[in-house]
């Protein structure tokens, strides 16, 4: 999907690098619940456990899945697209219709502006996920990224994305915001899928305000 700018602020949903048990019904709630896009990031999954992962899925919700590793597996499945990145920073031959890039700079979303429908662009604020993985620009810095219209409305922001840091990066002109650690955190200690669906749904009602 591209992302045009008099659309509304995104929230898109990215996987653990492991597969969870039953990870396939969590999702598949996510997606009854309204999540639009999920990026599967299964860092140490084999191409296997990828695709028995995405049979677990309504075929309805697979336009909305985009793949960060195992490009081929699109030969299998209609997905929404591929992202790229530094272990996979080329794209594959398989015709897809959304191509999107991790950026750590504002050289790299400049460079991937006109050739992909959205870019991350982290950390914008200290990881949740990831201890010690701090942010990365300043306030000023990002408000004359803004200013430049270098982040707008097909720019995402990872990293520390929560409650109080969505509206934050809202101001900051994102066109959404991209989370992990807050969606995912607390479900390893207590396996609590309608907290979990709780969390998603308060993130929700945020990012559809903005």
């Amino acid at each position: 999907m591209l992302y045009q700018e008099d659309k509304p602020m995104k929230l898109i949903v990215i996987t653990n690098e492991r597969i969870l048990d039953y990870e396939g019904s969590i999702l598949s709630n996510l997606f009854d619940e309204g999540l639009e896009t999920l990026h599967l990031r299964k860092l140490i999954a084999t191409e296997g456990e990828i695709i028995h992962l995405i049979e677990q899925i309504p075929v309805k919700y697979h336009k909305r899945i985009v793949l960060h590793d195992h490009y081929n597996i699109l030969k299998y499945f209609d997905l929404n697209g591929i992202h790229l990145n530094r272990r996979n920073p080329i794209p594959p031959s398989i015709e897809v219709a959304s191509v999107s890039r991790s950026c750590h700079s504002f050289e790299c979303i400049k460079a991937s502006m006109n050739n992909h429908n959205y870019m991350f662009l982290s950390p914008i604020f200290d990881s949740i996920s990831k201890s010690g993985y701090n942010h990365a620009f300043t306030k000023e810095e990002l408000l004359e990224a803004k200013l430049n219209c270098i982040i707008n409305k097909k720019v995402i922001a990872l990293g520390g994305i929560c409650k109080e840091t969505i509206p934050i990066a809202s101001e900051y002109g994102f066109g959404g915001v991209a989370v992990l650690g807050a969606i995912w955190g607390n479900y390893y200690q207590d396996r609590d899928e309608n907290a979990l669906l709780r969390r998603f749904s308060d993130l929700s009602k945020i990012v559809s305000k903005l």
